[in-house]
């Protein structure tokens, strides 16, 4: 059955269609069918209980610097769609909880929305994580700068982190006698006024920091993100080098832990970061590593996300949730 597809992300114009799993899942829609529309998220708007957004058909090709085809601009009413994704990067800020909070607006019968928009509002990937703090390594939250030093103290090396970040940015890695942690604390008290996110040091993240891709709660694929020389964090946007990997015993028991929360919730697309033996985020927002994945091991996951949300679809259609 061909669905009636709205892609809520950033500018398509420009994304690397070589590693952009969006461009990856609407290659996918379009090749079953399904019809595609695209628009960007400050175009959402609500009145009077109708909630809208002004975009355009799309369609997509795997070429370079040719990638899209738009047709002309229009306004949508959001409800007669049959699938929403909402796929913008982020920083998860407040223009991001208000796009979750109108697409929760839309009527229960009406469009699926994948990830599950209250869901996503409520598991920033730095904070679901500590729901499953018996996997994850040594973590203190805070502003505290003496708890930080304490922590530091008794942990030695050990990782910042901003707590709603992404692509590695604002992550440093602080030795025993390194004299830049209270800088550092002030350049987050100047640009956030949340706490900061500290770890103990995992020397594991020589060998790499394996994503893993999990559809309805189960793993489908991943790739290791191996740092560069002298980098402390092995993110792909800040130079780090997908390899080919296998899931071992304790990345699957990590994956048994989480995945039934994961369904319950509607988290239907989600990537999940483990460094060694340690769980160490759970990224619902815009998941990415499905095209380094089917390149390294030749595991599509685009169609089986497909499979899990045209099955959705199917069970809101009979009245069975989803």
């Amino acid at each position: 059955m061909a669905l009636n597809v709205a892609i809520q992300m950033d500018p398509i114009e420009r994304i690397n269609i070589e590693t952009d799993s969006t461009f990856a899942l609407a290659l996918a829609a379009q090749a079953r069918g399904h019809a595609l529309f695209h628009y960007l998220p400050d175009a959402l708007s609500w009145r009077q209980g109708r909630l809208a957004a002004r975009g355009r058909p799309l369609e997509v090709f795997r070429r370079k610097a040719d990638h899209y085809r738009f047709g002309a601009f229009e306004e949508f009413d959001l409800a007669g769609f049959d699938v929403i994704l909402m796929r913008q990067d982020p920083p998860f800020d407040m223009a991001y909880i208000t796009a979750t909070h109108l697409l929760e607006l839309l009527p229960r019968e009406g469009p699926l929305v994948v990830n599950n928009p209250a869901a996503v509002r409520n598991a920033p990937e730095k904070l679901f994580v500590l729901r499953f703090e018996e996997l994850m390594p040594p973590t203190l939250i805070t502003r505290s700068r003496e708890e930080i030093r304490e922590f530091w103290k008794e942990h030695g090396d050990i990782i910042l982190k901003p707590l709603f970040g992404m692509g590695g940015a604002g992550v440093f890695h602080l030795r025993p006698g390194d004299e830049n942690l209270t800088a550092l604390l002030e350049l987050y008290e100047t640009i956030q006024r949340e706490p900061v996110m500290v770890q103990r040091y995992l020397p594991a993240i020589r060998e790499g920091d394996k994503r893993i891709i999990l559809v309805e709660g189960e793993p489908k694929g991943a790739v290791m993100r191996v740092p560069a020389e002298g980098e402390a964090r092995a993110n792909l946007h800040v130079g780090g080098r997908p390899t080919k990997t296998l899931l071992t015993l304790r990345e699957r028991e990590i994956c048994a832990a989480i995945g039934p929360t994961l369904r319950q919730q509607g988290l239907l697309f989600v990537g999940i970061d483990v460094i060694g033996d340690y769980l160490t985020e759970i990224n619902v927002t815009s998941p990415t590593g499905i095209q380094e994945i089917a390149r390294l091991d030749g595991i599509e996951i685009a169609p089986m996300i497909w499979d899990a949300i045209e099955a959705r679809h199917a069970a809101r259609r009979l009245g069975r949730g989803g």
